[in-house]
């Protein structure tokens, strides 16, 4: 039987994947503006490229298209609200709170009005890392990055993932600096390539590259190693399990049918379905898949929601971008603030129809 780790894993690690690969050469801002523009929003999108090709196969989802000029205008203008939105309050000042996915299809990547809204309207914008920031990208890539003289995987396990690597159309190489754990993630979040969920569409880097555009000041509220150290470890027995539950759920096929509803959830903007996520994704059922949970997603909230308070505590307007599972249930980020005394309502965002 498959277990359901890998899934839990492959969630938390899709931010940390799009930034690995897709963000190498985070793009310099635009000029100055007070609304996107096409070329600023092109080069959002042509930073997150892969950096090897993937195998030339017939059956092979294709790459992501870069943005022309025309394309991020019909994009800006026809796109509408998806993901989930908060408002807090305190103080006079407001912060926002945008519930993100970090694999998306091509039109989702543009913000609806609303959702543009709360961006012009806050004065500082904060993401859980900075894909734009090189100091960011480059302590994370250390973070995950395969550590010399490290053990290697066992030959079963290293022979699963090579052949993973082809049915996702992977080349080896693109893969070979990554830690075990990292590479058996990364094949995850890749596998939502054949439902049209591109990291290179990463709702979070397009995000971070508006906000440079309009000269807001960007934060990252957490750092590259802890995130890192959420999914990788210096003990081989860790390293194994970790890479042996990813590789059960994708030859399963259990991972990329979890990622696609989750997808749709968001586009649909279906927070009760999102809050239920724990009765379908068939990955909490055990005491070990329960704390990993916790681990990856519940216990990181308190520290954002203390970092997201300091930063509204400097007398700034504030939009917080960050993964939209960190947003529901009792702790969430907009239970956690409401506990601060701010007061927190949530935004309706109209349904946006899925395209999956």
């Amino acid at each position: 039987m498959a277990r359901a780790g890998g899934r839990i894993r492959a969630g938390a690690a899709a931010g940390l994947a799009a930034l690995a690969l897709l963000a190498p050469r985070p793009a310099a801002p635009a000029p100055a503006a007070q609304a996107p523009t096409a070329p600023a929003a092109a080069e959002a999108a042509s930073v997150a490229k892969p950096s090897a090709a993937s195998p030339a196969r017939a059956d092979c989802p294709p790459e992501p298209a870069p943005l022309a000029r025309e394309d991020v205008v019909a994009g800006m203008r026809d796109a509408v609200d998806s993901g989930f939105l908060w408002r807090a309050v305190k103080d006079g000042r407001t912060v926002y709170l945008y519930g993100t996915i970090h694999i998306a299809q091509r039109e989702w990547m543009f913000p609806g009005p609303r959702v543009l809204a709360a961006l012009r309207d806050s004065a500082d914008v904060a993401l859980e890392l900075d894909p734009t920031d090189p100091q960011i990208v480059t302590r994370l890539q250390r973070a995950i990055g395969r550590r010399s003289g490290a053990p290697e995987l066992p030959a079963t396990l290293k022979a699963r993932l090579v052949a993973q690597e082809a049915t996702a159309c992977v080349e080896p190489a693109q893969l070979a600096g990554l830690r075990p754990e990292m590479q058996a993630v990364t094949l995850e979040v890749m596998s939502g390539r054949r439902l049209g969920l591109q990291p290179a569409y990463g709702i979070d880097i397009f995000l971070a590259q508006l906000a440079r555009q309009m000269h807001k000041p960007l934060h990252s509220i957490e750092t590259p190693e802890a995130q890192a150290a959420l999914l990788v470890s210096d003990d081989p027995r860790k390293t194994a399990r970790s890479v042996e539950e990813v590789l059960d759920e994708l030859e399963s096929g259990n991972g990329p049918r979890i990622l696609g509803r989750l997808a749709n959830a968001w586009r649909r903007g279906d927070l009760e379905g999102l809050a239920s996520y724990a009765q379908w994704c068939e990955c909490l059922k055990t005491a070990e898949q329960r704390a990993d949970f916790a681990k990856l997603v519940d216990e990181r909230n308190p520290v954002m929601a203390e970092r997201i308070a300091a930063l509204h505590a400097r007398g700034r307007s504030l939009f917080v971008a960050v993964g939209s599972l960190h947003l529901v249930g009792p702790v969430g980020l907009p239970s956690l603030l409401r506990a601060r005394g701010f007061e927190v309502e949530r935004v309706a965002l109209e349904a946006a129809p899925s395209t999956m």
